[in-house]
């Protein structure tokens, strides 16, 4: 996943394995969806941060970066929902993380 932390050397080392011999999780993505998950993707540096950590995205890159990926001008409505609907879900994983490292 984009935003969730894989197991460490130690934790498969536990089972006697390495890091090598874990095959890496693939994500499909639907043909519809992937102009939002290419300006999704494209928007990793541009996370806005507090001291708690990310608080969203820096709504004033994503239409750059929509131009930039080819996001046709009457699909950004929707594209821009959609990455909405992932940036929550990204924050959702990033507040479970730093829980559990508290």
């Amino acid at each position: 996943m984009l935003y969730e932390a894989g197991p460490s050397a130690a934790e498969v080392g536990a089972f006697g394995l390495t890091l090598d011999q874990i095959p890496q999780e693939e994500c499909y993505v639907w043909p519809e969806n992937w102009p939002s998950f290419c300006v999704f993707e494209s928007m990793t540096t541009q996370w806005r941060s507090g001291p708690g950590g990310a608080t969203g995205l820096d709504y004033v890159s994503i239409p750059v970066v929509m131009r930039l990926v080819g996001v046709e001008k009457k699909r950004r409505p929707m594209v821009f929902e959609d990455v909405r609907v992932m940036e929550a879900a990204a924050l959702g994983v990033m507040a479970d993380e730093r829980d559990r490292s508290a």
